[in-house]
């Protein structure tokens, strides 16, 4: 599910003029050795934090369906996910930049959720919306400057992207559909001692009241009208 978020933000941004403007976006994490090396205009999009979205956790199964219609597995619900990324610009001048930035910054803020089109594999095969929140108040993540800390670099002007995706959940066979109904035997002796021979009982379609088929329930016959008992004459 992650790699498939990564993809669909790669194309968002990619879209966006980026990619025909010669600009790379990479996953990198934006360390000061990695920093060194870069030699082309980049857009770094750095997912540093991952966390269950616990509000949104489902329960029970959902069924499975082949193309006939029957049950053929049972998958347990989705449970979704937070992904934080940090955002960066790398140019020669800080001008370069802050132009590249803004640009990101145009492009995500009017993107509520990724466009269906963008969605590859489970995200796709799910069908569920995958919200983006952009620079918004209130990431429950750790904050910048404590990012920057850990990759040894410095304070740099960044975007915090938060995506909720959805992760598919297990899915488990069913077992085949029953097509040979039931056999039923009389119980106790038999005479010449060999067992009487079952009697197979199919599934009957609606409408469909065959000799062989599933007797549905009988109708009780009308009582018997009850003769009013009158005085006997003397």
């Amino acid at each position: 599910m992650i790699h498939e978020v990564d993809e669909a933000l790669r194309a968002l941004l990619a879209g966006s003029g980026l990619e025909a403007s010669g600009v790379e976006v990479v996953f990198d994490a934006p360390t000061r050795e990695w920093a060194a090396r870069r030699n082309a205009p980049t857009v770094c999009v750095f997912l540093y934090h991952i966390q269950e979205d616990p509000t949104r956790r489902g329960s029970g199964a959902g069924e499975v369906h082949d193309a006939d219609g029957h049950v053929v597995a049972r998958r347990s619900p989705a449970r979704w996910f937070e992904l934080t990324y940090l955002v960066t610009a790398w140019a020669s001048r800080p001008q370069d930049e802050h132009r590249l930035l803004s640009q990101v910054l145009g492009t995500l803020v009017h993107t509520d959720v990724l466009p269906a089109p963008l969605l590859t594999g489970s995200l796709a095969d799910l069908g569920l919306t995958v919200s983006l929140d952009t620079a918004g108040a209130g990431l429950d993540a750790p904050s910048a400057s404590d990012v920057w800390s850990a990759l040894g670099g410095e304070l740099k002007a960044s975007l915090g992207v938060r995506v909720r995706a959805p992760l598919a959940g297990v899915e488990r066979p069913a077992g085949p559909p029953v097509t040979e109904g039931l056999v039923v035997r009389t119980a106790g002796p038999v005479p010449g001692g060999e067992p009487a021979p079952g009697r197979r009982l199919r599934y009957a379609e609606v409408g469909d009241p065959g000799p062989e088929g599933f007797a549905g329930p009988r109708e009780r016959p009308p009582a018997p009208a009850r003769r009013r008992r009158g005085r006997r004459q003397p």
